[in-house]
């Protein structure tokens, strides 16, 4: 199929369009404790920035936007890949990253959907450096799905989604519509989501997208290839927020991944967990004054799966759980200054070939907000890792938010793999490495040069390496730097 062909483009959207023209407003969404980074057409109607939809003066049911978002990334010292001595990735690159999405928004009183069109490519990656899907996924949809509002039930409302869609839930360390990386997990299925007076459920059944092609030569070209799912893979599950007062919330969730392919980790795995934290959340705290922000959250899994994919790789038994705890202040002063200490657990595999796999599997959560950029970066990942976080969060003027950490990254199991870095991770199964990773530096500047419609970010990190990256054979002796330039404008 021609990428630019307008049948490849128009069909989806007429098919869609076609079934869903009715008048009307569609229900909120079932959960509103999102990162503020995605397209979110409906937020900013009759804003004084100039919107696509208005210029657009389509009919009342239709509101068109997008998001296009443009990021110069530099990496020092590649930590990823390193066998025998021998470093297998080009040990600097320099990448710029766009990303592109168009949205359609159809609502009516009771049948409604939404067809997004996303299209994330690279540019400057050499022939030896590493790419994967997480950077590129070159024009396709992202989301093209129905809704049909359900009326009433209980004290609240309804609603039933079936087709492709991006989810964010809860916190968004478990299942997220990735907001810094450069292509976005969406999933095919059916979703029912139920919004009362101080609590909402939402309960699904997806088969996740592959995102297509795959191979490193395609993806360093920018090459185009229709996405698609297989039913060999299938993740369903239940979310339930439950606001216990004023200042708390509790959410509880429980989560099923099988996976049958033969080149798959053959996961069967049941995750289930808790978070409770204060409403405001932890995303902002700078512009809650005079207040503690807090949030704990935990969750275990259990089942199958391979530590692999390799055929040889026997399926193990999987038990597994990950921590998070987090607490601060936000200081009633200029700037806004907010303080946050965090710790995060996640276990990992104690023994190689034993039958058992001990290592947390984050499924398709995000990392960034918590963890540091990802990009051609990503260094922290939700899997064998003991980290503690000093967070200091400033807002000198209304449009600027400033943001310092210090990260510290441990291994749980000293055997088992620093799982972030790369398709084929170091790993020391002597354990004689130790289990420190690195030091973890972060800082970055945000400016709203236009509030709602065009930012400006800056950032950085520096990953100084402990003793775990000097032993372990192929670790990497030297201290690794990130830094990236990025616009964000909303249209």
């Amino acid at each position: 199929m021609d990428l630019l062909s307008p049948r490849s483009f128009f069909e989806p959207t007429l098919c869609v369009a076609l079934a869903l023209q009715l008048p009307g407003q569609s229900a909120p969404p079932a959960d509103a404790r999102q990162e503020p980074r995605s397209v979110d057409s409906k937020q900013d109607v009759g804003s004084k920035p100039w919107r696509l939809h208005a210029a657009f003066g389509g009919p009342s049911w239709l509101t068109v936007s997008g998001e296009q978002r443009s990021r110069l990334e530099s990496l020092d010292n590649q930590f990823r890949g390193a066998a025998n001595g021998n470093r297998v990735y080009a040990d600097h690159d320099d990448v710029f990253a766009m990303r592109t999405a168009l949205k359609f928004d159809m609502s009516g009183e009771t049948l409604g959907g939404v067809l997004e069109i996303l299209d994330a490519r690279q540019f400057g990656l050499q022939a030896d450096s590493y790419v994967d899907t997480t950077m590129v996924n070159a024009a396709d949809v992202l989301q093209a799905f129905g809704s049909m509002q359900l009326g009433e039930l209980g004290n609240g409302r309804h609603e039933l989604r079936a087709g492709r869609q991006a989810v964010d839930l809860g916190s968004r360390r478990l299942v997220a519509r990735n907001a810094f990386r450069n292509s976005i997990n969406s999933f095919t299925g059916a979703d029912w989501i139920w919004n009362g007076e101080s609590s909402s459920v939402r309960a699904f059944w997806f088969v996740p997208v592959d995102r297509l092609p795959s191979d490193s030569s395609s993806l360093r070209n920018n090459e185009w290839e229709l996405d698609s799912q297989d039913a060999d893979t299938q993740f369903a599950g239940a979310y339930h927020a439950h606001k216990l007062s004023e200042a708390t919330s509790l959410d509880t969730y429980v989560f099923w991944l099988g996976e049958n392919a033969a080149d798959s980790r053959m996961r069967d795995l049941l995750t289930f967990g808790f978070r409770l934290c204060d409403n405001y959340g932890n995303y902002q705290p700078t512009k809650r004054e005079g207040a503690w922000f807090y949030e704990m959250e935990a969750a275990g899994q259990q089942g199958e799966s391979k530590t692999n994919i390799g055929a040889a790789t026997p399926i193990s038994d999987h038990q597994a759980w990950f921590a998070h705890v987090s607490l601060g202040y936000a200081f009633d002063a200029p700037w806004k200054p907010a303080v946050q200490v965090a710790y995060d657990h996640a276990t990992g595999d104690s023994r190689s070939n034993d039958g058992k796999n001990g290592r947390f599997d984050t499924l398709f959560g995000a990392r960034r907000f918590e963890y540091g950029p990802t990009g051609i970066y990503g260094a922290i990942a939700r899997a064998n890792l003991v980290s503690p976080e000093l967070r200091l969060l400033l807002q000198p003027v209304a449009e600027v938010q400033c943001m310092m950490a210090w990260r510290g990254a441990w291994l749980a199991e000293e055997r088992d793999a620093w799982t972030a870095s790369g398709p084929t991770p170091l790993r020391d199964p002597t354990g004689a490495s130790g289990t420190h990773v690195g030091d973890q530096i972060e800082g970055r500047v945000r400016w709203d040069v236009i509030p709602k419609s065009f930012d400006v970010e800056v950032g950085f990190a520096v990953l100084f390496d402990g003793s775990f990256q000097e032993q372990a054979s192929g670790g990497q002796s030297d201290d690794v730097y990130y830094g990236y330039l990025q616009t964000t404008w909303k249209f």
